[in-house]
């Protein structure tokens, strides 16, 4: 059925969702500069679940048309409209992000956007049970949102109250601390090692101090088995850039995983592919730390690993140089040869 001319339109988004159909009405018209045709200024009037939903939306916004932002709009109609115009914008590692963080909203997300208080998003984040790096995405996620409602006058300026926003004390209670493997446990899993090859890849990440999605990416062409080192070509951070020793304990692993197979990366699957970290740490890790009784995560290695150099009387300049802690220049990446010797002495005094 034809709507009347004026009255709006009602159309379907693509893709899964809980309101797929959209009620917009044309507010106006502006001239594309680049081809110099006219185009439409839509008012998006809301998302809804079924057609019906969204022309009933529109024909009770034709009737009162002034109380659409204060009266209709919800929380969840702010987050549809604010990632139509914002996903399209940045990658998709950051769109799964968002999406990630949105999905701890759903307790507010069909209350009116005007009606969320502050104790409504301290409850969100309260609740969540996430650590601080997943509850600074929703943050930036809602700021995102609220000046999103504010430039499309859903809520006055002094409404926005997400800088309030208390996540320092929020966190994960089933995240265990970050500490070192005790000299008990490290013995214990040398013990074990011959049973499954996946300890392995726990003693490998000890013993050179790298973070775990630097050795599941790590690729083979930047592994020098011979001269008994990697390079860590890409990191958040410019010391995280290195060049990291191999210790004579466990080059035998890293020859082991290095001929396994033609897969471009020194660990991998069972199917000779690229380990996601999800895969490895639900699949490996957590199994085998409930077979030892243990309670750790990846990171704890890289603290077991300083942990054991400083014991082992190592200068810090050279923990930071085989960890890749802030500290060291943008000229101490590049090693000379005698620097990686070095390197592979301090690495294998532990």
């Amino acid at each position: 059925m034809k709507l009347p001319n004026g009255f709006g339109s009602v159309y379907k988004l693509s893709g899964n969702r809980r309101n797929p159909y959209v009620a917009r009405k044309t507010q106006g018209w502006e001239i594309d500069e680049a081809t110099g045709k006219s185009k439409q200024i839509y008012q998006i009037i809301g998302y809804y679940p079924t057609r019906k939903d969204a022309l009933t939306a529109l024909a009770e916004f034709n009737a009162n048309p002034y109380d659409v932002n204060a009266a209709k709009v919800t929380f969840e109609d702010v987050y549809e409209r604010w990632s139509d115009e914002h996903f399209p914008t940045v990658s998709h590692s950051n769109v799964q992000g968002y999406r990630a963080a949105w999905s701890l909203c759903g307790k507010i997300a069909r209350m009116r956007f005007v009606d969320v208080k502050l104790d409504h998003l301290q409850m969100v984040v309260d609740e969540s049970g996430k650590n601080y790096p997943t509850l600074r995405k929703l943050k930036v996620l809602l700021g995102l949102m609220y000046k999103y409602a504010i430039i499309h006058e859903i809520i006055p300026k002094e409404r926005n109250m997400v800088e309030y926003l208390n996540i320092k004390d929020a966190g994960n209670p089933n995240a265990y601390d970050r500490k070192p493997f005790s000299k008990t446990e490290v013995k214990r899993l040398w013990g074990v090692k011959d049973t499954n090859i996946y300890y392995t890849v726990i003693l490998m990440l000890i013993y050179s101090g790298c973070r775990i999605s630097e050795l599941l990416d790590l690729k083979k062409e930047n592994i020098n088995l011979e001269e008994k080192y990697f390079k860590i070509i890409a990191a958040k951070t410019t010391a995280g850039i290195r060049t990291v020793p191999i210790a004579d304990k466990v080059l035998p692993f890293f020859e082991y995983w290095y001929n396994l197979n033609d897969c471009e990366y020194l660990l991998s699957t069972p199917d000779g592919e690229h380990f996601l970290y999800r895969n490895y740490y639900d699949s490996y890790w957590m199994p085998l730390m409930k077979v030892l009784n243990m309670e750790h995560t990846p990171h704890c290695t890289r603290h077991t690993c300083i942990s054991m150099l400083t014991v082992a009387g190592v200068s810090d300049k050279i923990i930071k140089k085989i960890v890749g802690h802030k500290g060291q220049s943008v000229t101490e990446v590049v090693y000379t040869h005698f620097e990686i010797e070095e390197l592979l002495d301090a690495i294998n005094r532990i």
